[in-house]
Formats: C-alpha cells, sequence, structure tokens
C-alpha cells in the first residue's frame, strides 16, 4: 500500500490539522484492506479502536433480540465508526462489514482521546458528529413507534433518495438497495417490501429505471406518512 493510501489527509474529521500533524497521527496508525462483504468489527468486539474510512463504503449493523440483523447506516470514505467504545470503553454495540473493498485505518483509543483533548475542531466536529446520531436514533424510534411497516419503507425509500434534477417532487434511489436490505433498515421481512413495492408501482409512485428507481412524487410520500403518524 502506497504511503499516498496511508494517510489520514482524506478524513475530514483531521480538516485542520497541518500536514505535519497528520503526518504524525499517520505513524501512530495500522492499516488494513478489507474485501467486499468481510467483518471489520464483530457484535460486542471488546476492542476500543477508532476505524477511519480512506477508501470504500462499510455497513453499521445491529442484532436484535430476536437475531434479525437491522442495519442502521452506511459509513463511506472520509468518515469514521468506533468512536463510542473509545469514549466509554464498552463493548461495541454495532457490528461493521465491507460494503465494497476498503482501506481502513485503525487509531488506538488513547491516541483518538488525546487528539481530540488537543486540536478543538476535532472535538467540534465529534460533537456535532454525536449529536447526529442522537437525533437520527431519535427520528428511528419515532418511526417505530408511530409509523407501520408500509410507511417505514417510505421513509426509509426517502432518506435514501436523491433529487431528481428538473423534478423538484421526484427523486431517485441509486444504486438500488435489494429488498433483503430495505427489510433489514426497518425490521420487517423481505416479503413485505416487495409486496409494498408493487404497490407503489401499481400506484405509480415508483418507477424502476437502469441503475436504481424513481420515486415519482416525494411529496405524496411525505403526505402519506405524516397522515400515518398523525391519524387524527
Amino acid at each position: 500500500m502506497s504511503r499516498q493510501t496511508e494517510t489520514l489527509a482524506k478524513i475530514g474529521l483531521f480538516r485542520a490539522l497541518e500536514a505535519a500533524k497528520i503526518q504524525h497521527l499517520d505513524t501512530q496508525c495500522s492499516w488494513r484492506r478489507a474485501a467486499r462483504n468481510e467483518w471489520i468489527i464483530d457484535y460486542q468486539d471488546d476492542s476500543k479502536d477508532v476505524f477511519f474510512v480512506v477508501s470504500g463504503t462499510v455497513r453499521v449493523k445491529l442484532q436484535s433480540v430476536s437475531g434479525r440483523e437491522v442495519l442502521l447506516r452506511e459509513i463511506n470514505a472520509g468518515e469514521y465508526f468506533g468512536e463510542l467504545a473509545a469514549i466509554d470503553g464498552l463493548p461495541r454495540s454495532s457490528g461493521i462489514v465491507a460494503v465494497t473493498d476498503v482501506v481502513v485505518a485503525r487509531m488506538p483509543a488513547a491516541v483518538f482521546r488525546t487528539a481530540v483533548h488537543t486540536y478543538p475542531d476535532v472535538c467540534d466536529q465529534l460533537l456535532a458528529l454525536l449529536a447526529g446520531q442522537v437525533r437520527t436514533l431519535a427520528n428511528r424510534v419515532n418511526e417505530f413507534t408511530t409509523l407501520d411497516v408500509r410507511h417505514r419503507i417510505y421513509a426509509e425509500l426517502l432518506r435514501l433518495s436523491h433529487p431528481e434534477r428538473d423534478h423538484p417532487n421526484q427523486a431517485v434511489v441509486s444504486p438500488p438497495p435489494s429488498h433483503a436490505e430495505i427489510a433489514a433498515r426497518v425490521s420487517t421481512r423481505r416479503e413485505a417490501v416487495a409486496r409494498e413495492f408493487k404497490s407503489l408501482e401499481r400506484a405509480g409512485l415508483i418507477e424502476r429505471r437502469r441503475g436504481g428507481f424513481l420515486l415519482a412524487d416525494i411529496k405524496k410520500l411525505q403526505d402519506l406518512i405524516e397522515e400515518a403518524a398523525n391519524p387524527d
């Protein structure tokens, strides 16, 4: 692996640091390649290190009490994971699996904590990330409390989409997740997702495209979710 690849300069958390300081942190990391579908961290792993994704994408998975896997989020190049264990010293709350071939840097918890205490911008970014995660989890809890499976699927599709250029009321989901992936995201079965997709297609709210699919009426989906969350 080249030194150009083995650098934290690509990680947004260290955006304010001078090159020499980043290079010093580089020397305190170990570097690893992981193949697609390879586990990087297992559930309840007792390591405390922080991992930085230099290239590729990984996925955060949680195992429910019933044994079903729940997909929490994806982490892309330039982002990181494992910060909670480095902060509180507890076992990992989720597992991390590679979605694509990835290159990751593994930083000891003590080095990470020193960086957080030494560099104000690093500290501020970490606090912003943790606040964002709390808000995201609160939103997910609200959805699981107030929405049935159908409308959780609608909400997840909107979350995965990005606006369609020149059509503000439409959005594209690309690359398209499998029914099983969506099911894992909203804690249901693949068959339920397949049924809802067929229903959305019949209603003209989803159109299949090469390399993805189109959400043809964002406002309609949002209204359906709002009605389900507030039936009165």
